[in-house]
C-alpha cells in the first residue's frame, strides 16, 4: 500500500501533495499579501516588523557580522527584507571606519519552490528599491532538496513555508547541512494556540471566516480551507522543536506569539 499523506485533512498519495501546494500557492500568489492582512486583520505585518521578538531572532540572525550568507525559504518576502535593512544599518556604523561595506560583502538568498511566488516577491523588492544582483538573488528550489553546498550559510529561516512540505524531517535535514557551524536556524510558522478559550474562538474564525473570505477576494476558497487545515495538521510547539532537535540542532527554543497562533522556533549548528 503506497504511504499516504495529509495535506490539510484531505487524504492523498505522499507523491502528490507537492503537486496540491503548488497549485494552492499558484491560485492565490496574486492576492497572497492582501489575504494575509485580511486573514490576520494586519497581525501578520506586526509580527515580522514590529514585535520586539521578532526583531530580537532577526537581530541573532544577522547579527554584527562583516560577511554573511543568509539563506531565506519563504512565503513571505517582508522577512528577508528585514534582514537586508539590518545589515545595511550595520554597513553604514562601519563605514564610520575602516571597514569595507558591509552590502558588498553580502549574499542573501530567496529561495521558493513556486515561480509565481518569486516573482511577486521580485516586484515587491522592486517596489522597495532593492535590485537583484546586488546582494539579493531569487532563487527556484525545493526545501527538501537545496541546491546550495554543504556549510554554505551563515544564517537559514524559513518563514509560513515548512508546513507545507511533504516531509518535514527533509527540510529540517537539508537546513542543518547548507549551514556553516555556528549557523542559524530560524522558523517562523503558524502554529498551535494553547489557551482555551481563545482556541475556541480562533477554531470559528478559522474554518468559517478565512475560507469564506479567501472565495470572495480570491476567488479560492478550496485553497484557503487547505491553508487553514494545514496548520491543524502540523507539529505543536513541542514536537516540533523535537523534531529540529532531531535533525542535529542544539540550543533549541521556542517563543509563543498571539496565544501561540505564530511561534519562533530556533537552533543553532554546533
Amino acid at each position: 500500500m503506497a504511504l499516504r499523506s495529509a495535506a490539510g485533512y484531505k487524504q492523498v498519495p505522499e507523491e502528490e501533495k507537492s503537486k496540491l501546494v503548488g497549485n494552492v500557492f499558484s491560485s492565490v500568489a496574486s492576492s497572497y499579501d492582501l489575504m494575509n492582512d485580511l486573514m490576520s486583520v494586519g497581525l501578520h505585518r506586526l509580527w515580522k516588523d514590529s514585535t520586539e521578538s521578532v526583531d530580537v531572532h532577526m537581530h541573532q540572525l544577522v547579527g554584527d557580522v562583516i560577511t554573511t550568507e543568509l539563506l531565506f525559504v519563504l512565503r513571505k518576502w517582508d522577512v528577508a527584507f528585514r534582514a537586508l535593512e539590518r545589515i545595511n544599518s550595520v554597513s553604514h556604523r562601519a563605514m564610520q571606519g575602516t571597514l569595507t561595506d558591509i552590502e558588498e560583502d553580502t549574499q542573501i538568498y530567496v529561495c521558493d519552490i513556486n515561480p509565481n511566488m518569486l516573482n511577486v516577491g521580485k516586484k515587491r523588492a522592486s517596489e522597495r528599491g532593492y535590485k537583484e544582483g546586488h546582494c539579493l538573488s531569487w532563487i527556484q528550489g525545493d526545501a527538501e532538496a537545496l541546491n546550495f553546498e554543504d556549510g554554505s550559510m551563515d544564517g537559514y529561516t524559513i518563514a509560513f513555508g515548512i508546513r507545507n512540505v511533504t516531509h518535514i524531517e527533509k527540510a529540517l535535514s537539508e537546513a542543518y547541512r547548507v549551514l556553516k557551524r555556528g549557523g542559524r536556524f530560524l522558523c517562523l510558522e503558524l502554529s498551535h494556540v494553547d489557551v482555551p478559550l481563545f482556541k475556541q474562538i480562533y477554531d470559528v474564525y478559522s474554518f468559517s471566516v478565512i475560507p469564506a473570505v479567501g472565495e470572495l477576494v480570491a476567488g479560492a476558497r478550496q485553497s484557503y480551507q487547505y491553508l487553514v487545515e494545514s496548520i491543524r495538521r502540523f507539529p505543536n510547539q513541542e514536537k516540533f522543536a523535537q523534531m529540529i532537535q532531531e535533525a542535529g540542532f542544539e540550543r533549541v527554543e521556542y517563543e509563543n506569539l498571539v496565544g501561540g497562533v505564530v511561534a519562533i522556533h530556533s537552533g543553532l549548528k554546533l
